[in-house]
């Protein structure tokens, strides 16, 4: 009787790779209790980016503009690992953050519509890195606010939301 014997490589990579699978599809929980990633936003002009958590962390980067959405990946006690629109990531202290959602708006000028709908009148047309807040979201759209302007932008062409987040 012959038997067929698998390489130890493919088991531990099949295994692995069921493993990074069902991680994936589970939410992870941070200590504070609230889902990892999500979004925030900078809560002052001036924010450190430090390269790890801690004051002892060297400043890698400093952040110069109040409102601008971050994704918290990480936390550490009281500091949260940071991503911005463009994949710079660091670390900042939570005083530093807010829960106020805003968005980043990207692609090169996008049309601000006054409804949901592509047929939609225009209101405005907004130029790429300009810094929204977010009034809701639902299906492929959401309402947003720049200055003292209002109106609805394609979920694709605003960074700050989840695909399939939904806010109101």
């Amino acid at each position: 009787m012959q038997t067929m014997k698998r390489p130890l490589r493919f088991v531990i990579s099949f295994v692995v790779a069921g493993a990074v699978v069902a991680a994936a599809t589970v939410p992870v929980i941070a200590e504070t209790g609230l889902p990892l990633p999500r979004f925030a936003s900078l809560r002052a002009n001036k924010v450190h980016l430090r390269t790890g958590p801690g004051v002892r962390y060297p400043v890698d980067w400093i952040f110069v503009q109040r409102h601008l959405p971050i994704e918290i990946v990480a936390e550490f006690d009281n500091w949260r690992k940071v991503r911005d629109w463009q994949g710079t990531e660091g670390w900042v202290h939570r005083t530093m953050l807010s829960g106020k959602r805003m968005a980043v708006v990207k692609g090169g000028i996008q049309p601000l519509r006054g409804e949901p709908d592509s047929n939609a009148a225009l209101t405005a047309r907004v130029m790429e890195k300009v810094i929204a807040r977010i009034l809701e979201c639902e299906g492929e759209w959401c309402r947003v606010e720049i200055g003292k302007q209002r109106g609805w932008m394609r979920r694709t062409h605003i960074w700050g939301v989840y695909g399939n987040e939904k806010l109101n």
